[in-house]
C-alpha cells in the first residue's frame, strides 16, 4: 500500500500504515512525528457529537477531577497572570472551568457543540486551556493561530492529549486511537513544530499528554 498524504502541520510526505484491527488507514509525518487517520475513516459531525454525549466528565467523577488538578498544577507557577482565561472546547460538562473558579479566575467557555457563541472574540486572556481536544482536530494549526492570537503576550496556552511513542507497532496496539472521535495524534516534537508555526515556543511539557506553550513579548 503506497498511498501518500501531505501532513497539514509540517507539509511533509506522509507514509500510510493499515490498521488491519480496526480496519482503517492511518498516515505517520516522519519530520514532525504526527500521525493522522485517514479522512474517509472520520466521522460526520452528527456522529462525533452523539459520542461525545456519551462521555462521563463530571465533578463527581474523581479520577477525572484529579487529573485536571494535576494539569493545572502542571503550568500555576508559570503564569504570570490568573485574571482571565479561555476552556476552548469545554465539553458538556465544564469541570475544568469550575477548578479554574474556585481558583478566582474567570473563566470563559467555548465548545463547537455544547457552547458554541464565539465568547472569545474581541478578548485576550492571561491564558487558554485545552484539553482533550486537539486530537479531535482537522486544522490544528488553524485553531493554535486562532487561539495565539487570543493570547496576551507572555500568556500561555496548556494543552493536553495523550502523546504516542514514536514506534509504529505500539501505536497499532495503543487503546487511545480506538476512539473513532480521535483522528490526530502527536508527541511532544509535533506540539514545538506547530507552537513555532503559530509564534509561540514550546515552555515545558510532561512527556506523557500535557504541552505548555507560551507567547513570547516582541
Amino acid at each position: 500500500m503506497n498511498k501518500m498524504m501531505i501532513c497539514k502541520i509540517c507539509d511533509s510526505h506522509m507514509r500510510s500504515i493499515e490498521d488491519r484491527a480496526l480496519k482503517k488507514v492511518f498516515y505517520i509525518c516522519p519530520h514532525c512525528d504526527a500521525i493522522w487517520l485517514d479522512p474517509h475513516y472520520q466521522l460526520c459531525l452528527e456522529k462525533e457529537h452523539a459520542l461525545y454525549d456519551n462521555h462521563n466528565n463530571s465533578l463527581e467523577n474523581e479520577g477525572y477531577v484529579t487529573m485536571f488538578e494535576n494539569f493545572l498544577n502542571f503550568f500555576w507557577d508559570e503564569l504570570t497572570c490568573k485574571k482571565e482565561s479561555l476552556d476552548f472546547g469545554s465539553g458538556p460538562s465544564p469541570v475544568l472551568s469550575y477548578l479554574l473558579q474556585r481558583r478566582e479566575v474567570n473563566v470563559d467557555c467555548y465548545d463547537k457543540f455544547y457552547q458554541p457563541q464565539k465568547c472569545y472574540e474581541g478578548k485576550e486572556y492571561d491564558f487558554i486551556t485545552s484539553t482533550e481536544v486537539f486530537e479531535h482536530l482537522d486544522n490544528p494549526l488553524e485553531t493554535l493561530s486562532l487561539l495565539s492570537q487570543h493570547l496576551k503576550p507572555n500568556g500561555i496556552i496548556a494543552l493536553m492529549t495523550l502523546f504516542h511513542s514514536n514506534d509504529e507497532a505500539h501505536f497499532l496496539q495503543w487503546w487511545y486511537r480506538r476512539d473513532p472521535t480521535h483522528i490526530l495524534f502527536y508527541t511532544p516534537k509535533t506540539m514545538e513544530l506547530l507552537a513555532k508555526k503559530c509564534g509561540l515556543i514550546s515552555l515545558k511539557t510532561d512527556g506523557k499528554r500535557i504541552v505548555i506553550l507560551k507567547k513570547v513579548a516582541h
